[in-house]
């Protein structure tokens, strides 16, 4: 029969079909030419010295203790499909939350081994040919998506976001800014003049909630464990960092604001979350982001006595509103352009630390994600924690 389908493999492993026709008469033969050269552009091996193999981290026990249920592993180079990115990652982010997906409790129905790792910023290395209609071999890209604890990840490339150059400050916006700009604006009703309470003010959302709160024109406190991190919100605008190290955090509150606070943006959970209730001001809103002194329990949930918080939200037609960032991915391109273009201009910092004042040194090379992982919940770091996964000179070579 004529018209059978041959299937070719071309050099970058995917198939392509053609349909080899019988010669009809009168009708001149004609010069079936494959063209593979294209896939010397789809996968740059010969510019960016792509490996065989590469190391990434995989759960492989659930545990909210990330070392016992991480492990490094090597792995083949995946191979992006025709929508998808490789994506050769400079910088990847911590967040507190890698524990409770190492733990399992976002999606029970997944079990180990699975890839780990909410955030990265790199180079495009590989791509397939629909995504290249957006996006070339040596491209700078950020992504949130999971896996990115690895050398090289595939993302699909509506998820991917281009960005000037693999700076881990862009990384900082992916899921610490987009947190905060996302449930301030859409939770927070902030109004100008209103007071604004910020804990972990000095951590990776933190940061970004106490200048977002002040381009609204609100006083904002800011919660923080020492005179180094008060001199640092100072420095982005916070109008009374509180280092609760050497202040009275409830007394300083009552003391200072007895009329409450407007707006919390608490992360903290337990007595702190507590504390953030007892001081709402009337019609006060506060936002639970995240509760990261539990995380590292058996429950990941922190004592919190709430018996008598619907009379407390009552008495104060006060409310309190949880925000979880994939509920809210409409607003997400919004805000990371919003925040993008803040930063090109200068209005917005992006506080990183690389762990530059490690007595062993910076977080270099994957392994250095249990490091940083370790270094956070000591409550060490100043800004967002990000692990450098590759050296720029290795990084940035082209065709």
């Amino acid at each position: 029969m004529s018209g059978l389908p041959r299937r070719l493999a071309t050099a970058n492993g995917r198939a392509a079909s053609l349909v080899l026709g019988r010669r009809l008469p009168g009708v001149q033969p004609r010069r079936l030419v494959i063209d593979t050269s294209y896939s010397a552009h789809f996968m740059d091996f010969k510019g960016s010295s792509i490996a065989s193999s590469m190391k990434k981290l995989v759960v492989t026990e659930l545990s909210p203790r990330f070392r016992e249920a991480v492990s490094a592993r090597t792995a083949p180079v995946p191979t992006p499909g025709d929508a998808e990115l490789l994506v050769r990652n400079r910088f990847v982010g911590i967040n507190a939350s890698d524990i409770n997906y190492s733990a399992g409790r976002y999606d029970p129905s997944v079990k180990p081994p699975f890839d780990v790792g909410f955030e990265g910023i790199g180079e495009v290395v590989g791509l397939g040919l629909s995504a290249s209609s957006r996006f070339t071999v040596g491209d700078a890209v950020a992504y949130f998506s999971s896996g990115a604890f690895a050398e090289y990840t595939v993302v699909p490339a509506k998820e991917s976001v281009p960005v000037p150059s693999a700076k881990p400050e862009f990384l900082a916006l992916l899921v610490s800014g987009a947190t905060a700009y996302i449930a301030l604006k859409r939770l927070g009703d902030l109004a100008k003049g209103e007071t604004v309470l910020v804990t972990a003010a000095a951590g990776g959302t933190g940061q970004f909630a106490v200048q977002f709160a002040k381009r609204a024109g609100c006083h904002v406190i800011g919660t923080c464990s020492s005179d180094e991190k008060a001199g640092f919100l100072k420095s982005i605008g916070c109008d009374r960092p509180i280092n609760y190290a050497k202040e009275d955090l409830a007394e300083t509150l009552r003391k200072e604001y007895p009329k409450g606070v407007d707006v919390v943006y608490e992360s903290v959970g337990g007595s702190v979350l507590e504390l953030a209730v007892n001081r709402l001001a009337n019609k006060g809103r506060l936002i639970v982001i995240g509760f990261i002194s539990g995380y590292q329990s058996a429950s990941g949930i922190p004592p919190f006595r709430g018996d008598t918080l619907p009379v407390k939200l009552l008495q104060k037609s006060a409310s309190v509103r949880g925000f979880f960032l994939p509920h809210f991915l409409g607003d997400y391109r919004e805000a990371l352009s919003s925040m993008m273009q803040m930063f090109a201009k200068g209005e917005l910092v992006c506080k990183v630390d690389c762990g530059e004042m490690e007595q062993e040194g910076r977080f270099v090379g994957l392994e250095s994600v249990f490091r940083a992982v370790d270094y956070m919940y000591v409550g060490k770091n100043l800004g967002k924690v990000v692990v450098e996964v590759t050296p720029a000179a290795v990084s940035n070579s082209k065709l």
